[in-house]
């Protein structure tokens, strides 16, 4: 088991960099610029070359500052993997009953995969500690507002879309936290040295989203 998660840390910046794919040595880099650019949690996918040891190389490089959860875990098996690499969180990309229930019995917070609203409900109902809307790009900030009439009580992190232009609109409709990948670890702007530039602009959003601007 790794660190616990710190949830009121997270509340402050509720923003998760979602390493997917990339090299070990590639993820010790993309973590030293993400947190250059002051972001302080990411999630390395399970179907990442080498994601055990991808995960272990973040949390070394990010140290007491940075929370490294895991992602794309679908079975008890990624579970088991992720949680012995020293995962604090997981995500998931679905709504696994089995996944849920076991973070439940280890005390380890999980947000669930979900997109229709009686996936949505019923990842909540499991015990998801939020739940990811996913793919959020395809129905916008709108959905997630009309989510948020007939379920106010389901924290919500939309995950696919959200960049620095879109976040204000998700936190507007109601996102609890934001998913982001492809924006912010993009082919271009890993090879440009944009990274943290990306990373600062997501942190400018929220901050400026949070204060009402």
């Amino acid at each position: 088991m790794g660190k616990e998660f710190n949830r009121d840390r997270f509340a402050e910046l509720p923003i998760v960099g979602i390493l997917r794919g990339f090299e070990v040595e590639t993820v010790r880099q993309l973590v030293g610029a993400t947190m250059a650019g002051g972001l302080r949690c990411i999630e390395v996918t399970m179907n990442s070359p080498s994601a055990v040891e991808a995960i272990a190389a973040a949390i070394e490089e990010g140290g007491d500052e940075l929370q490294v959860g895991a992602g794309t875990v679908c079975t008890l098996e990624d579970l088991d993997q992720a949680l012995g690499a020293g995962a604090s969180f997981i995500v998931t990309p679905i709504v696994s009953a089995e996944v849920i229930s076991a973070c439940g019995e280890r005390g380890v917070p999980v947000m669930a995969g979900a997109l229709t609203p009686s996936e949505i409900y019923e990842a909540w109902s499991l015990g998801a500690e939020m739940v990811k809307v996913f793919p959020a790009n395809h129905f916008g900030p709108g959905y997630l507002k009309d989510l948020s009439g007939p379920l106010p009580e389901i924290r919500l992190m939309p995950t696919g879309g959200v960049n620095a232009e879109t976040l204000g609109e998700f936190h507007s409709a109601g996102a609890a936290a934001f998913g982001v990948g492809g924006s912010l670890f993009s082919s271009q702007a890993i090879a440009d040295g944009r990274v943290e530039e990306a990373a600062r602009s997501l942190v400018d959003a929220y901050e400026a989203a949070a204060r009402g601007e």
